[in-house]
């Protein structure tokens, strides 16, 4: 992507898997620069496939591809989604008739002039964004689950958390009220980034360990020809697959485009992914 005095490079994989025991595969991803993102539809609710998909459908029909987006229209993308969900409902639906689903992502984006280029993480319910820094994996997002608000409020570990009933009850979805709170990280785009977006099929499987050693081998050159995202999607299927799991990974590197060395035509094997839905 050429910026008016340099360019950013990205490479990224993205996959998904109904999983071993579901019927249908009510994930939906996005990847295509400016945007990467993950919508994990509801479970047990009415149209949770068609949920995750409106959400991508909406960021594709709002945000312009191949060029630096911005906050504004990111959040505007998220809010739009949410009333486009909420459509999919009756007025007097409720409870699993409700149509819902999680978001989570990030975006390239231009915060204006005094402020420059930076990565927008966000993120409802409780699919998840890391940072990778090829060595420490960390959680950026916060889930807007019951358990975690347990955990914030002292009455249970995080290791309990992992295996508590109600493990799976998100307490923020799109579509689920008619104003949707995001919450939204800025990250100076500076230098080089990377960021794994996922839905809870990965993170019900693996934990943040085994996943940090799967991205830390997948630095070297890969023997099998599978991307990191497929390496994370198979990983948590050989795990048990309890769940659709989706994964996408996306790399950038910020540099002068005199000096880092690339010819802006050429794309990495990973950069004809564009956007799939799952």
């Amino acid at each position: 992507m050429m910026l008016p005095s340099t360019r950013v490079r990205f490479s990224f994989s993205a996959h998904s898997d109904v999983g071993l025991e579901r019927k249908i595969n009510e994930d939906s991803f996005m990847a295509q620069a400016p945007v990467f993102l993950v919508a994990d539809g509801m479970g047990g609710h009415a149209h949770g496939d068609v949920a995750s998909q409106t959400v991508a459908r909406v960021f594709d029909e709002h945000i312009e591809r191949g060029a630096p987006s911005t906050p504004e229209r990111i959040l505007d993308a998220i809010h739009s989604s949410n009333d486009a969900v909420r459509d999919l409902s009756a007025v007097d639906d409720y409870g699993t008739a409700v149509s819902g689903t999680t978001l989570a992502g990030v975006a390239f984006v231009d915060a204006g002039d005094d402020v420059g280029f930076h990565w927008m993480a966000f993120n409802i319910g409780d699919s998840r964004v890391y940072t990778w820094d090829g060595r420490t994996l960390a959680q950026l997002s916060v889930d807007h689950s019951a358990v975690q608000e347990m955990v914030d409020a002292g009455l249970i570990t995080a290791e309990t958390a992992e295996q508590h009933p109600e493990r799976n009850v998100i307490t923020r979805a799109i579509g689920a009220d008619e104003f949707v709170d995001a919450d939204v990280w800025l990250l100076p785009a500076s230098g080089r980034h990377s960021f794994l977006v996922c839905s809870d099929g990965l993170t019900k499987e693996l934990g943040n360990a085994e996943i940090a050693g799967l991205l830390a081998a997948h630095d070297e050159p890969p023997e099998t020809g599978r991307s990191i995202a497929q390496v994370l999607v198979d990983a948590a299927l050989a795990h048990g697959g309890h769940d659709n799991v989706t994964v996408v990974f996306v790399e950038s590197v910020l540099g002068d485009r005199e000096t880092d060395g690339h010819n802006p035509d050429d794309h990495g094997p990973e950069d004809s992914l564009n956007r799939v839905h799952a």
